[in-house]
């Protein structure tokens, strides 16, 4: 899973209200060069879509954001998620994820919760909110202390901040739901969303090479 992270280092994060565009919405991405998908459980319709990507979608490597439960976690795994991704840190998710033998992905803003996620022998944390938790100088705050964890954050990041972000050697991979505009979906401009992942990622190529 890191390794997947370091070769695209760009995740998108899609909220998505109809299942039926799932896939074309995931091709869309694959073909701008962002295989690795955030599909969050925001909607009635995100356990379909995981799904539907999951059978379709070969070349896309699907997972499950705003996951929020144990019992979440175990359905939305059953449903095809290949990683899940909390907004928050709960020991019960993380507890079902590593019993489904799934990666997590939990969310930490501040240092106490990071020492908590060190604690359960997490290394890949989320930073959420990124902007309004500090951004930046809040990463390389706690990189300082948790030299060993790397992070990806969510939550304000966009193709202006993204070099930014990338930058930091602690800092995995960004996420982000500007790569897939609601419009651009409800519109069917899946022409539109390849082109932001195309260009999100000759950002990540001229940070990282």
């Amino acid at each position: 899973m890191k390794s997947l992270f370091e070769k695209t280092p760009v995740v998108p994060v899609v909220v998505i209200d109809d299942a039926d565009k799932a896939v074309r919405v995931a091709e869309a991405l694959v073909a701008g060069g962002l295989p690795i998908i955030e599909v969050t459980m925001r909607t009635a319709a995100a356990a379909d879509a995981i799904a539907a990507i999951a059978k379709q979608v070969p070349d896309a490597f699907v997972g499950a954001g705003t996951v929020l439960s144990g019992d979440h976690a175990r359905a939305i795994v059953a449903a095809g998620a290949k990683f899940i991704v909390s907004p928050g840190l709960h020991a019960d998710v993380v507890t079902a994820a590593e019993d489904l033998s799934v990666p997590i992905i939990p969310g930490i803003a501040t240092a106490t919760e990071a020492q908590q996620a060190w604690n359960m022998g997490l290394r890949v944390l989320k930073f959420f909110p990124a902007e309004q938790a500090g951004g930046v100088s809040m990463i390389k705050a706690l990189a300082s202390v948790f030299r060993d964890v790397v992070f990806m954050p969510t939550g304000g990041v966009s193709a202006a901040n993204l070099k930014d972000y990338l930058e930091l050697p602690a800092v995995l991979a960004c996420g982000g739901s500007w790569l897939t505009p609601a419009k651009a979906i409800a519109d069917g401009d899946f022409d539109r969303i390849t082109t932001l992942a195309s260009e999100a990622l000759a950002i990540a190529k001229e940070v990282r090479g």
